[in-house]
């Protein structure tokens, strides 16, 4: 991405563009803290002044998450609204029976929840709901499928990390955002490079120009190829006669 300010400006047409095309009022996407999210809130805010509205929503969450989103809400003068979900979740939990709480499919639990949170206050004000997975997170399947990408728009689905990053400096978002060590936020000390296990430096250079070491290469193609069904439509069976 060579000239950030013109990409920015050609991202808040298309948002107006397609909110206006499904007769909505405004966005709402949630604000967890990091800079994927202050991006999105960026970009909303300068598409829709008066009907942009990051939700925070802690579950079981870091602190420090709830303050930095608040950091960057206060920065934006972004209209926010906090949900904690914390006390649904662990109910849910209870009825469901979970015996490991840090197993994949427990732990998927939050950004559904959140999906079903955000979908509520759309429906409710004529919103359209985004979603904040960028291109590198996007490309290897690493979200929640009908969580973090249950979304009526990708803003940033076609943007790699790095660029990203640039984003974040052009919309002002605070330092402390852009510099804080990327993490899907749903487990204590969880990072996402540790869990990719290789860095967004890596994975933007494939993406981007197709190379990089090969076993890391072929760990990038793999878990894009396992990955594919979540980036696609359900299939619909159709009867042969």
């Amino acid at each position: 991405m060579r000239d950030i300010e013109r990409y920015c400006n050609e991202l808040v047409e298309w948002m107006r563009l397609k909110v206006s095309e499904a007769g909505g009022r405004g966005v709402v996407f949630g604000l967890s803290g990091g800079v994927d999210s202050a991006v999105v809130a960026g970009i909303s805010k300068l598409a829709f002044p008066d009907t942009a509205l990051g939700v925070i929503m802690p579950c079981n969450s870091h602190p420090e998450d709830e303050k930095d989103a608040l950091l960057v809400a206060d920065r934006l003068d972004l209209r926010t609204k906090t949900v904690d979900l914390s006390k649904t979740y662990h109910v849910l939990a209870k009825e469901l029976g979970i015996e490991n709480p840090k197993s994949i499919a427990a732990i998927n639990i939050k950004p559904r929840l959140r999906m079903t949170t955000l979908y509520y206050i759309a429906q409710n004000n004529g919103y359209l709901v985004l979603g904040c997975s960028n291109r590198s997170e996007f490309t290897v399947g690493y979200f929640t499928k009908h969580g973090d990408t249950g979304a009526d728009l990708l803003p940033i689905a076609s943007i790699v990390k790095r660029d990203i990053w640039r984003m974040a400096e052009y919309l002002n978002v605070p330092r402390e955002v852009i510099d804080k060590v990327p993490t899907a936020g749903l487990l204590e000390d969880q990072t996402d490079e540790e869990d990719m296990g290789f860095g967004y430096d890596v994975l933007d250079t494939y993406i981007l120009e197709g190379t990089g070491p090969r076993e890391v290469v072929v760990e990038i193609e793999r878990m894009q190829d396992i990955s594919d069904h979540k980036r696609k439509f359900p299939p619909i069976f159709t009867p042969k006669y």
